[in-house]
């Protein structure tokens, strides 16, 4: 039956953050911080500021939850979800305005933002009813058995760029797979996957099983779950510097581990490329959420016989952006998460302009105010720079040139990241040769969308381990259990 109910209240009461055991609660420390808008500074919220005995009492439900809700039917998981969906995509409106204040992303992204989000709901309502076992016989004529447990309670951690999408990517598999959870949200941007439980509660997930707590102290929550021997999994969507903190922390207890971490997407364009389709695509994979994304187009490379022409319509395209309020629909880019996030941008612009690089485009700061930047477009930079090395979570556009495709592709693959990678080339041979060499665990060619829920997504070297999504991504929260079958 169609879930058409709204949601009574948007947010709980100020202050009254923490969603433990299916209640809303303070945290018992008493201390609490405020979400502002990026955009025009304005206070929006107050939370509550949990500490370890929240976070204990967080597991405390969890763990006195996991027996039941792993005994609850495929059937019982996948309406629950199913429902969830739907008051999702009922409240669309309301999720992408909640989603623009806090996060700064234009109105339009975060419309599209709350049809992916949504759309991990519905994927994994249906892959509750496929974790298929099987039978089988062994060599000597006995019969085995492979079944697929719950892992037990999950300490889910997500980032502040995609609040919602990045939410229902672990918590759909997890209660698909009949795992009760911790979900920990951004403490940049959590109002819009508080929004999110609420819609669980009104849905019907019993209590306990799904837990949320808000912080700025982040270092006392993980502590004490991780001390803790009920807790079985985490999963973690950041930086690669706190995702190896927290692989060294889940050492200790053996803990399942899923970390999507930091990129630095190589965005390759060869001399027989369509130019205009590779510019349109360069232009959607860097400036989609204002450069803010694990899989933003980091670094491109294009191929000397081209690149004239292709540097000048990029030019072109990146000049015509316009920054602003997300909530004005005229606006193609929105502010920057912070002012710190600012200050990083001018920063490496400037490495890159007294290495040599040069400034087709942007490289300041707008007078929009603090947390606005200006598009920004390099071209000729030399690749030992940072706007090179490391991720860039911004609106800067870097060029590089290269000669042979085997140039372009070593260049690429020179990251310790390999998460996103996109290419584009009319030749099939050399579209193979792409996807038998880039180092990365999702690549699109002639594309710039990448993500479904549909399918797997995840990376290799240090951007990670595990797969969310797909047919892959439930299994990143079940166990896999043998049993010998003898009459």
């Amino acid at each position: 039956m169609k879930w058409t109910k709204k949601i009574d209240t948007v947010l709980p009461e100020a202050s009254n953050t923490l969603f433990i055991n299916g209640q809303w609660r303070k945290s018992r420390t008493g201390r609490t911080f405020a979400v502002d808008n990026p955009s025009t500074g304005e206070r929006l919220f107050e939370l509550a500021d949990a500490g370890a005995e929240d976070a204990i009492d967080a597991l405390d439900a969890a763990s006195s939850s996991a027996e039941g809700w792993a005994a609850s039917t495929p059937v019982e998981r996948r309406n629950l979800l199913d429902n969830s969906y739907e008051a999702v995509m009922d409240n669309k409106k309301l999720f992408a305005e909640l989603m623009t204040k806090e996060m700064g992303k234009t109105y339009q992204e975060a419309l599209g933002e709350v049809d992916y989000g949504a759309g991990f709901l519905k994927w994994f309502a249906e892959e509750a009813m496929r974790s298929y076992g099987r039978t089988f016989h062994l060599p000597d004529g006995r019969k085995g058995l492979v079944t697929h447990d719950p892992v037990g309670p999950c300490y889910l951690v997500t980032p502040w760029n995609f609040p919602l999408a990045m939410a229902t990517r672990k918590i759909g598999p997890a209660l698909a797979a009949g795992d009760t959870m911790i979900v920990k949200p951004a403490g940049l941007t959590p109002l819009t996957t508080l929004a999110m439980v609420e819609v669980l509660r009104q849905a019907g997930v019993p209590d306990g099983v799904v837990n949320v707590i808000t912080s700025e102290h982040s270092p006392e929550i993980s502590d004490a779950l991780f001390a803790d021997g009920r807790l079985r999994k985490i999963s973690f969507t950041g930086s690669t510097t706190v995702g190896k903190t927290l692989m060294k922390q889940a050492a200790d207890q053996v803990l399942r581990t899923s970390m999507e971490l930091g990129g630095n997407a190589p965005f390759l364009v060869f001399d027989d490329a369509d130019i205009d389709q590779a510019v349109q695509g360069v232009m959607m994979a860097k400036f989609r959420n204002n450069g803010q994304a694990c899989t933003s187009a980091n670094r491109i490379f294009v191929q000397d016989g081209i690149a004239d022409e292709f540097v000048n319509k990029l030019q072109r395209a990146v000049s015509a952006l316009k920054v602003g309020d997300g909530m004005d629909p005229s606006t193609d880019i929105g502010p920057l998460i912070n002012k710190k996030a600012v200050d990083r941008m001018e920063r490496i612009v400037k490495d890159a302009v007294d290495a040599g690089a040069d400034l087709l485009a942007g490289g300041h700061r707008s007078d929009l105010g603090k947390c606005f930047f200006q598009p920004t477009l390099l071209d000729h930079v030399p690749r030992e720079c940072e706007v090179f090395r490391e991720e860039i979570f911004g609106p800067v556009l870097p060029i590089s040139r290269f000669s042979s495709d085997e140039e372009g592709m070593k260049a690429a693959n020179n990251t310790i990241y390999g998460l996103a990678a996109y290419a584009y080339t009319r030749s099939i041979k050399r579209s193979e040769w792409v996807q038998g060499h880039a180092q990365a665990g999702v690549l699109a060619i002639n594309s710039s969308v990448l993500s479904d829920a549909s399918v797997p997504f995840g990376g290799v070297k240090q951007s990670g381990m595990g797969r969310e999504g797909g047919s892959e991504g439930i299994y990143e929260y079940l166990t896999t259990k043998y049993t010998l079958l003898i009459p």
